[in-house]
């Protein structure tokens, strides 16, 4: 019974252990996983500067998220996050989906530029990402040879994101903007997982989806003449492009 007791609390101290380990690798996997997979997803500069996760209470942040403009637009970002928090199952590091109870997001910085002759820097990200994942379908990269045949894959059950805060940039003005707080829950749940590259096109689709309405509604609240018939044709532009992203 003694000997059985032992076995029983070693292999205790070693899980224990192998958590805690699992906690100093996760976090520079993550960080270079946003800089790699970010830029196929995006068509764009896309950073980390770091991702901490504290194994044993399995609460973790990430700093400094950086998403850059697509080229041809003026400013250098379209997307900053100071700080993300994430809770995960901490059992779940060691498998190969790690299960994410909650992202959560408080005032982002989003830039939404728009161009006097139409469109605009979001409505080129989200055609970058439309074509660079496929619809969503299947991950940018994944016919490469080179691939992993089990790449770490995650599941959230609750991304909540409020605060955020908009600067909308029209014939060199700008305009502050409030978007509306979001909540997606259940991402890769159903599916027993997600790979990155669909989880970051999952959520980036969203997210951006909100920016041209409201973009297009303060222009015709702030009665702009040409702009605001202008913001017509970008909610009617791009409806296509909404229906293919959320799989309408």
């Amino acid at each position: 019974m003694k000997s059985l007791l032992k076995i029983v609390l070693v292999l205790a101290l070693l899980a224990v252990i192998a958590v805690v380990a699992a906690g100093f690798w996760i976090g520079p996997i993550i960080v270079k996983a946003v800089d790699t997979i970010g830029p196929r997803v995006t068509g764009t500069a896309v950073t980390l500067d770091s991702a901490k996760i504290l194994p044993l209470s399995g609460g973790g942040t990430l700093a400094g998220f950086f998403v850059g403009n697509p080229k041809g637009w003026a400013g250098d970002k379209a997307i900053y996050v100071g700080e993300l928090r994430a809770s995960v199952r901490p059992l779940s590091l060691l498998n190969d989906c790690i299960e994410v109870t909650e992202v959560f997001i408080d005032s982002p910085e989003f830039v939404f530029e728009k161009s006097l002759t139409g469109g605009s820097n979001i409505e080129t990200l989200l055609r970058q990402i439309e074509e660079n994942t496929g619809g969503g379908t299947r991950p940018p990269g994944s016919a490469e040879s080179g691939a992993p045949a089990k790449p770490i894959k995650f599941s959230v059950k609750s991304f909540r994101l409020q605060n955020a805060k908009m600067t909308l940039m029209v014939a060199g003005q700008a305009l502050p903007v409030p978007l509306p707080p979001l909540t997606i829950t259940d991402l890769g749940v159903a599916e027993g997982g997600i790979t990155a590259d669909q989880l970051a096109s999952k959520v980036l689709k969203r997210v951006l989806a909100q920016m041209i309405p409201a973009a297009a509604d303060e222009l015709k609240k702030l009665g702009l003449g040409v702009l605001g018939g202008a913001a017509d044709g970008v909610t009617g532009a791009t409806k296509g492009i909404f229906n293919k992203l959320l799989g309408k």
